[in-house]
């Protein structure tokens, strides 16, 4: 059995994303870099000395590490737990509670037309 203190969550196992602190791109390890043939896969600490932002063309330290996009934030044995709301990624679950508050704010507001 393994160390509770070395688990990590599934943003933590996922290869992180990068930022460019000039123009704002992000390079997605899941996605690659068409433009330079970076394939789909490819981890930002692997990719080659000369590769250069897509957009504007600074270099690799120019970028910020800003962390997995799209992977739920929980550890993986929990993902069956919370009637499937923990296999929502943070920018499903935001859609689904901004969603709901939205919802019974119209639903609050229509008792008004009851008179």
């Amino acid at each position: 059995m393994s160390d509770p203190r070395e688990e990590k969550t599934l943003a933590e196992q996922a290869p992180a994303s990068y930022e460019c602190r000039v123009c704002g791109y992000v390079y997605e390890p899941a996605k690659g870099d068409n433009k330079s043939n970076i394939p789909p896969g490819t981890p930002f600490t692997d990719l080659p000395k000369e590769w250069r932002c897509p957009v504007c063309g600074a270099r690799t330290t120019q970028f910020v590490n800003i962390g997995a996009k799209g992977v739920p934030s929980g550890f993986a044995e929990n993902l069956n737990y919370g009637l499937g709301v923990n296999n929502l990624t943070p920018g499903q679950k935001n859609i689904l509670i901004f969603g709901a508050l939205a919802l019974a704010f119209l639903f609050f507001m229509s008792l008004y037309a009851l008179n």
